[in-house]
């Protein structure tokens, strides 16, 4: 005689099902509250001019530093001198700048300055065998002291406003197809980062090796060149964040990079939690870097000031963990 499911045994699935659709659609979900909550606070947050507000000002260099930063985690380590790969570009391009060289070729400078930072990070951790935090937070600290020795102490570097050229002012506020340029930079650089990461053979190295790295040494290839790669990658798509922060505000300010350190990393784990695999991904990471730039941008519009702005954020964090927790809870 078949008997009919008790009601704790439907209970159960439906919170199965429930806690899966979380796991699916919880970063979207999130989305919506968040625009949803700051629609409500602040009337001129669905407005079109704080929406690309949003998008430029907010988004677009988090998304470009939390890509890169989502290379590092995918491989199995983390990088906190992204900060200093944004700095040290930014300081090359303004010095190329200022020295009349064209604008392509001060970027070209930016590039190599932050790949250099990701290259020195390289050899620490494939050459030398530090861990990856020891090693970048390492390189942290002395891109610090470099910056204050090459600036006097601080003091920050100011590119004329009308002494610059075109092509510098199109790279920072410049339109192409009434698409501001940053934003499509950002977006090609997320598009090409998402079919490596995913599509290519090399993604799929560092992906191994961020999740299981003996399987990938036992396959006979070579895990310390992969890595090394995946460092001079953050440093040189960190650095294209540096370019265009210094081509939109026109000056560069002393380790101003490190402000995209703790986001960078929260955006790549936000995506990772979210993710049905739970491990990092770009999709996630984008959509973890949207969301926390929304709430900074809806937060201000509320009227309440940087540091309410990062309570904010952390109780954010918070409440995608506990998510996540009972996301994972059987």
């Amino acid at each position: 005689m078949a008997h009919s499911p008790s009601l704790s045994t439907i209970d159960a699935g439906l919170a199965h099902g429930l806690a899966r659709n979380v796991g699916r659609f919880g970063l979207v979900l999130a989305l919506f509250a968040v625009f949803a909550t700051f629609t409500a606070v602040a009337p001129t947050f669905l407005t079109l001019a704080n929406l690309q507000s949003l998008l430029v000002n907010n988004f677009t260099l988090l998304a470009i530093v939390s890509v890169a930063m989502t290379f590092a985690v995918s491989s199995g380590g983390i990088d906190l001198s992204i900060g200093t790969a944004v700095d040290m570009a930014c300081f090359a391009f303004v010095s190329m700048v200022l020295a009349g060289e064209p604008v392509a070729i001060a970027a070209l400078a930016g590039l190599v300055a932050g790949g250099l930072v990701g290259a020195f990070n390289a050899v620490l951790i494939s050459g030398i065998g530090i861990s990856p935090f020891l090693a970048t937070l390492g390189t942290l600290f002395i891109g610090r002291s470099i910056q204050q020795m090459l600036t006097n102490g601080g003091n920050p570097v100011y590119l004329p406003p009308n002494g610059v050229p075109s092509s510098f002012r199109f790279l920072g506020h410049g339109t192409i197809f009434g698409v501001p340029t940053p934003l499509i930079v950002a977006v090609g650089i997320i598009v090409l980062a998402a079919v490596v990461l995913s599509r290519s053979r090399f993604g799929r190295v560092i992906t191994a090796s961020g999740i299981q790295a003996s399987v990938v040494r036992y396959s006979g290839l070579s895990i310390r060149s992969h890595i090394a790669i995946v460092f001079v990658v953050v440093g040189v798509v960190s650095a294209a964040a540096g370019l265009i922060l210094t081509a939109t505000v026109n000056v560069y300010i002393p380790s101003s990079g490190n402000a995209f350190l703790l986001n960078a990393i929260g955006a790549t784990f936000i995506g990772a939690t979210f993710s049905p695999l739970r491990r990092p991904n770009i999709v996630g990471t984008v959509l973890g870097a949207l969301l926390l730039s929304a709430v900074a941008n809806g937060l201000l519009l509320s009227g309440l000031n940087f540091y309410w702005q990062q309570v904010g954020t952390g109780t954010l964090i918070f409440i995608v963990l506990a998510m996540s927790s009972w996301n994972r809870s059987p």
